[in-house]
């Protein structure tokens, strides 16, 4: 199907601002988190389309009680479009479904990345913003995903496992791609202190052992409201806008928007997705 009208007319956009979702361990929450900022920058006035990246467990569309009937895969295979396999989501939100529990999916091909390079540079004019929702972890597919994007956001919950793999989430990227710059969102916490103490942990490490900078995005707290709106398969802002997780999210939105990145200069999308393909493939 087409790409739905969204709340403004749709302008030629040359520098999309594309932004990845990302953890090193799974299970902190990464996926509620890229849907509901999804749903608040549109709010916003963005037009956002949400990338679900996490080929392996692709769940998106499941918390947002969606159905759709094509995915990544088809687009990949020839059989459809991309403005075919977009569905529409809560508060204009657009998304591009992954496709869940296909093997070849978690590893793509040369061929595949340029499909999907095109695919998503024909649509450049009809989006402000893509959030890439990645897969937890640091395989193949989850660094090109990362390297995809401009902008990095690494959800970490107070764990020590979830820091040690964030720490090597950030490691690996630095390491063998060069990034440098990330952003750290802490999900799951009691209050303000122990999100920053996470905070100053982390970026801690990485400063003593790597070349890199982290900001502090933010963080969000334990709040039963979250649980209740994923049985409910309906957005927390939408249902629950006042609650303490919501507030947090609205607080993360309005920095992000707030902390524009530096200009592109390279030509929107098709300079990041390109730049990674040659990186990977020489």
């Amino acid at each position: 199907m087409a790409m739905p009208a969204q709340k403004r007319d749709s302008v030629p956009n040359e520098d999309v601002r594309v932004i990845a979702i990302t953890s090193g361990k799974g299970g902190v929450g990464k996926t509620h988190i890229a849907a509901n900022l999804a749903c608040i920058l549109s709010e916003m006035g963005k037009r956002v389309l949400v990338l679900d990246a996490d080929a392996g467990l692709a769940n998106i569309d499941i918390i947002l009680g969606l159905k759709p009937k094509y995915n990544l895969h088809h687009v990949l295979t020839g059989e459809k479009t991309m403005s075919e396999v977009i569905v529409s989501g809560p508060a204009g939100i657009n998304i591009l479904p992954a496709a869940s529990g296909i093997q070849e999916m978690t590893n793509l091909s040369r061929g595949q990345k340029i499909t999907l390079l095109d695919e998503l540079n024909a649509l450049s004019e009809d989006i402000d913003l893509m959030l890439i929702d990645t897969a937890a972890g640091i395989a193949g597919n989850v660094m090109y995903f990362n390297m995809a994007a401009k902008e990095i956001v690494v959800v970490v919950s107070p764990e020590p496992t979830s820091m040690t793999d964030a720490y090597a989430l950030i490691k690996v990227l630095y390491k063998a791609y060069g990034e440098k710059r990330f952003m750290l969102l802490v999900n799951m916490v009691k209050n303000a202190d122990e999100a920053r103490r996470v905070y100053r942990r982390l970026s801690s490490t990485t400063e003593h052992f790597l070349d890199v900078f982290i900001d502090y995005l933010g963080y969000i707290p334990q709040d039963r409201s979250v649980r209740e709106a994923i049985l409910q398969q309906r957005p927390l802002v939408e249902i629950y806008p006042s609650s303490p997780a919501s507030r947090s999210l609205f607080s993360v939105a309005e920095k992000l928007c707030r902390e524009q990145p530096e200009s592109y200069g390279g030509g929107g999308l098709k300079f990041f997705w390109n730049a990674t393909i040659n990186r990977n493939h020489g």
